[in-house]
């Protein structure tokens, strides 16, 4: 099987292990098979693929979609090495506010399922890294939003002090300010 998926602290956030096959001409792998996502409980249909270029010291979020166009991420390293976090902003979770965050990396051939429900962002380790990811939902700009990356309240270990910021990202809210609908349902 060409996938291995592994719940992670926070159970709804699956990071799915690929393998690569290769010789002396280069490698393949497939990153998506819907049947085997299916079998390990991830019934997400895609609907828009994403690509995203950032430099060393770049943060790119902490990022969520609101209903109807809330958006469960399949994410994807695809050169250089990123820390990637999700934390859980559905009101009820038992895991509310809680993060995980995790190195990956284009050597090391990992994807992260992230369910809608979870803010999400990255930053940039490497010089340069590549970024695809695939959600469920298509872009809303009247439903984007998000969370500022550093809210103490959820106390992320980011692995950079200083990070490279957009306008839009160093002026978002905490996660107690955030327009946030959604609402743990069991």
């Amino acid at each position: 099987m060409p996938f291995r998926f592994r719940r992670l602290a926070i159970p709804e956030l699956v990071l799915i292990e690929v393998d690569q096959f290769g010789d002396h001409r280069g490698f393949f792998m497939e990153t998506y098979k819907r049947s085997a996502f299916v079998a390990n409980g991830i019934a997400a249909e895609f609907v828009q693929d994403n690509y995203s270029r950032s430099a060393r010291g770049v943060l790119r979020g902490l990022h969520y979609q609101n209903h109807p166009q809330a958006q469960g991420k399949l994410v994807m390293v695809l050169q250089g090495e990123i820390f990637d976090v999700a934390v859980d902003i559905r009101q009820g979770s038992p895991t509310y506010g809680q993060w995980v965050g995790l190195t990956l990396s284009a050597q090391q051939v990992h994807m992260l399922y992230i369910p809608p429900g979870f803010a999400h962002g990255f930053c940039v380790l490497s010089e340069i890294a590549d970024f695809t990811y695939k959600v469920t939902g298509e872009y809303s700009p009247d439903l984007d939003r998000g969370i500022i990356w550093n809210d103490p309240a959820i106390g992320i270990a980011w692995p950079l002090r200083e990070p490279r910021l957009s306008a839009k990202d160093a002026g978002l809210p905490p996660l107690a300010e955030a327009d946030n609908t959604f609402v743990y349902a069991e």
